[in-house]
């Protein structure tokens, strides 16, 4: 029973139970069900309400499904709620904001809608993920996030405790990434911070394959059966490896429990935690509980598709309206131009289901046009062209003829356009193929069949592995095997080269046929390309006579930046922005859209194009949606739920976690951002009264009246931020406390009214070990973004006194530092702990502020490990980490093991003060904790 498919008992009326139903934004891997706007998309609504409602829909889609098949399950592995610090993480869609109170927010109002408002039944049993600081892809089960407990503590756990707190989460997933050097799996913090604030049991389930990465990519352990032991022991209750088959799984735990490394006791409270899921579900009931009763038929209802075009619609973020160009004027005659990657086609992501519908942007803009007279021209912006294959002087062309519209460079006809292919070039090198004739994408028959739960469509087994089959709709699966790319050779030929496969393409010397087969160069095809048509010079054409031009660019999600691949740039592809300069240098009345996973640097477009917009891939109901904002029958109302970046080198590398030194997010981005957090225009202006504080009761309420002072009615998002004026530590430069959304008629005013407790002040005290509310004066700025506030007022708050902390005789942990430079973050026991060591760079220092001997100090000690012969140094200091005066220096020795720890000593004579203290680790070395004795 403890591992993802648990199998039928019939001795005790069990049926079998499997974890984990997809449900990210919508059912997903099942077939066709209702798919709404990207997980990032719904954040950009900063609307809990919508976001509940479109969690309520997706489980009730669950429970139609496992209505159908009850091997559906109704443990839903959803929301994500890791924290967007970097957009170049691979599954920015995933999430919700870089911000914590908006993600947990949303997070609460999505697990609402999953769970239902029982009190004790649930209609689908939700399930945090990834636990805990993840966010980057490659090599994602074998990097370590260093995490100080300030981070942690302020930033990345109250994401997950929130809405734990609520009552409205069942289980929990950890992420493949290690934390300060222990694997996520085996984190203390899953039996202590996650499972101390529910008033319920709650379930941890392993993410696919984890349980075994413990030894095959992390390392962390020497053999299976130890591993799945000490995860067990940590909190994990259901282990997901070796897809389907727990043969594996029980061996290794039912060895662990002979040897003594478990109990049944470990095993029977795993159990218990994973029966009472089952229960709250009505499995269990002969009845089935009070959502047994959802239909069949509950899903791809009228009512889901209309929420499906409200979510779409409410993401969208106006960026940018020079001159109002938004929104267009609908009238009879009327002509749009519509062109890019995205005129035509609507993407999913891996974590999507399969839409029963698409209505693209060209078909919304041209359904609601069409009413009033109005017309549409559009183009999708690719290069046709031809591929010859010179070694045997052919043209390349699909045959239609075939049962499979495989590539052949055989004698044969179907046509001109057999033979003509379109590509698109999504950057990195990286392009696509899309044949002309079938519209579908050329990939690669593969087999054994894709990942057990994939969305790619079953394998085509009469087709020979390999084959290149012109008959995707597009890239949807976990391999992109619809992604090559084209390496240029010498002699101006190309060679074809499949990127998920690594093999180049070759003619079969028999049938004619292409095949990714070649390992090497030498045995690849050589190509000559012709252009047919260019992309650009289409699309330019097409504005001779538009009245406005709609040119949409962005990212396919499966591509240059997904699951398991981060992105390398911010920049948009070469040729998508050479399509956006082409078409705003053409026709003065262009709209962009950036439809994408994540943020661009398109600053070239902000300083030339009059109006931007930006949409995640919002489902279904896009093109409906976008029309209803173009033409002006609904207002934009989304803001950015992340700070967009000019460039490159406005990040740190991807691998530094700590916000705070990496000066990461709208909290501590010192630079001008392209667009900030909470950015987001509309078709009206809004005027922002005198602001009013004060304390009350243990909360702080600010209150103002707001006014549409525009000539339409509109929804302001009214945000709050909080700003401590003279902190003792470093603190955001602003921090979203409270934000409502108010929608106002023309000319209207209304009083608003934000507040959040005093305790949402507060920083985590690493003297203390908790949170801190500093007595003093904090200012509170509301406003329409992160960066463009209106009003202003200051409170005065009484909380802690300043204090310094006091070392003499008193056990400092090493981690509980106030600032660093050089050292990583490591695991004490393979159980519990974080030690301090010098990073590969090093000697590195920690620095405790204001620490205080009460009297003087004769005697130093340290808890030190070290697996390297030879001694270490280890060096006190004050005020400064070289040249202050010193206080002590220890010899480390070594003492074999990481985890061998050993206290070692020195006489001191450090006379009383208080100053700043700095620990000076020079060589290789992990340290505990210090003391300072009398």
């Amino acid at each position: 029973m403890l591992h993802q498919y648990a199998p039928a008992i019939p001795r005790l009326g069990l049926p079998a139970f499997r974890t984990g139903t997809e449900a990210l934004h919508g059912a997903a891997w099942l077939g066709e069900a209702t798919v709404f706007a990207q997980a990032v998309g719904l954040g950009a609504t900063w609307n809990p309400e919508l976001v509940e409602a479109v969690g309520e829909a997706a489980a009730v889609e669950v429970r139609a499904l496992h209505a159908k098949d009850p091997a559906v399950s109704l443990n839903v592995w959803a929301p994500t709620v890791n924290l967007l610090r970097d957009p170049r993480w691979g599954r920015n869609e995933e999430g919700y904001s870089e911000d914590v109170l908006l993600t947990a927010q949303l997070a609460t109002a999505y697990c609402r809608g999953l769970r239902g408002d029982h009190p004790y039944y649930v209609r689908t049993a939700p399930t945090l993920k990834h636990f805990l600081a993840y966010n980057n892809e490659t090599d994602r089960s074998e990097t370590s996030s260093t995490l100080r407990p300030r981070v942690l503590h302020e930033y990345d756990l109250p994401v997950f405790t929130e809405p734990i707190a609520a009552g409205v989460v069942d289980a929990v997933m950890p992420s493949y990434n290690l934390v300060n050097g222990r694997p996520n799996h085996l984190s203390p913090h899953l039996n202590g911070r996650l499972r101390g604030p529910s008033d319920h049991e709650l379930v941890v389930v392993s993410d696919a394959e984890a349980p075994s990465n413990l030894v095959e990519t992390e390392r962390y352990f020497d053999d299976h059966v130890q591993a799945v032991a000490a995860a067990l022991r940590a909190g994990v209750d259901s282990f997901t490896d070796h897809g389907p088959d727990p043969s594996v799984t029980v061996a290794r735990l039912t060895l662990a429990l002979e040897r003594g490394l478990i109990g049944q006791e470990d095993i029977d409270r795993a159990v218990r935690r994973l029966l009472e899921l089952r229960v709250r579900t009505g499995e269990l009931d002969l009845d089935g509980g009070p959502y047994s009763s959802i239909p069949e038929h509950a899903g791809d209802t009228p009512e889901h598709r209309a929420l499906a075009r409200r979510a779409a619609r409410e993401q969208f973020v106006l960026l940018k309206n020079s001159g109002e160009l938004l929104p267009l004027v609908s009238r009879t005659g009327f002509r749009v131009a519509v062109v890019g990657p995205f005129a035509h086609d609507l993407r999913t992501d891996h974590y999507s289901g399969t839409m029963p519908y698409r209505v693209t942007v060209a078909q919304g803009l041209r359904d609601a046009l069409a009413p009033v007279g109005g017309e549409v021209v559009s183009a999708d912006a690719m290069d046709r062209v031809t591929l010859r294959a010179t070694s045997v002087d052919r043209l390349v062309r699909v045959d239609l003829g075939a049962p499979h519209p495989v590539l052949t460079c055989a004698a044969g006809s179907d046509g001109e356009d057999s033979e003509l292919f379109d590509i698109l070039d999504w950057g990195n090198e990286v392009s696509t193929v899309r044949s002309a004739a079938t519209g579908r994408y050329v990939s690669v028959q593969a087999d054994p069949p894709e990942s057990a739960g994939s969305p790619a469509s079953a394998p085509r087994r009469d087709v020979r592995v390999g084959t290149l089959v012109a008959d995707r709709m597009q890239p949807d699966a976990w391999e992109t095997l619809e992604a090559f790319t084209f390496v240029a050779q010498p002699d101006g030929t190309r060679l074809l080269r499949n990127l998920s496969t690594g093999r180049y393409v070759a003619v079969d010397g028999k049938t004619g046929e292409l095949t990714a087969s070649a390992r090497g160069t030498e045995e690849a095809e050589r190509f000559v390309t012709h252009l047919v048509r260019s992309g650009i010079d289409h699309s330019l054409e097409l504005l001779r006579d538009a009245d406005a031009a709609v040119v949409v660019v962005g990212n396919d999600p499966h591509i240059n930046g997904r699951e398991t691949q981060d992105r390398t740039t911010l920049a948009l592809p070469p040729a998508q922005e050479e399509l956006v300069r082409a078409v705003a240098g053409a026709h003065p009345r262009t709209v962009l859209v950036v439809m994408s996973s994540y943020p661009y640097a398109i600053t070239w477009a902000d300083a030339n194009v009059p109006a931007i917009l930006w949409s995640s891939h919002a489902g279904q109901e896009t093109g409906n949606a976008l029309a209803d904002v173009l033409l002006g029958e609904h207002a934009p109302v989304g803001r950015l739920p992340q700070t967009w970046y000019r460039a490159d080198d406005d990040l740190p590398d991807l691998l530094e976690y700590d916000i705070i030194k990496a000066r990461r997010t709208y909290l501590y981005f010192d630079g001008q951002p392209l667009y900030p957090f909470g950015h987001g225009l509309t078709y009206t202006t809004f005027d922002y009264g005198r602001a009013r504080s004060a304390v009350d009761a243990g909360n702080v309420v600010v209150r103002l009246d707001v006014t549409n002072s525009g000539r339409r009615d509109g929804v302001e998002v009214v945000q709050l931020y909080s700003r401590q004026l003279r902190p003792r530590v470093e603190r955001p430069a602003r921090r979203l406390q409270a934000f409502v959304r108010v929608a106002l008629a023309a000319g209207e005013t209304r009083s608003v009214e934000l507040g959040f407790p005093v305790s949402e002040l507060a920083y985590w005290d690493v003297a203390a070990g908790g949170p801190r509310v500093d007595t003093g004066e904090y200012e509170l700025s509301v406003g329409r973004s992160s960066a463009d506030l209106r009003a202003s007022t200051r409170v005065f708050v009484s909380g802690a006194d300043p204090r310094p902390r006091q070392i003499l005789e008193h056990e400092v942990r090493a981690v509980d530092f106030d600032d660093y430079e050089r050292v990583t973050l490591v695991d004490t026991t393979r159980e519990s702990g974080d030690a301090v060591a010098p990073a590969r760079t090093g000697p590195g220092w920690i620095l405790f502020r204001e620490a205080r001997l009460g009297r003087a100090a004769r005697r130093l000690t340290a808890r030190v490990s070290r697996t390297g012969p030879g001694d270490a140094l280890l060096t006190f200091r004050r005020d400064d980490p070289a040249d202050g005066p010193l206080l002590g220096r220890l010899s480390v020795p070594s003492t074999g093991d990481r985890y061998a720890w050993t206290t070692i000593g020195t006489a001191i004579d450090a006379p009383p003060g208080t100053h700043d203290l700095y620990v000076v680790l020079d060589g290789e070395q992990r340290l505990d904790s210090f003391r300072f004795e009398a």
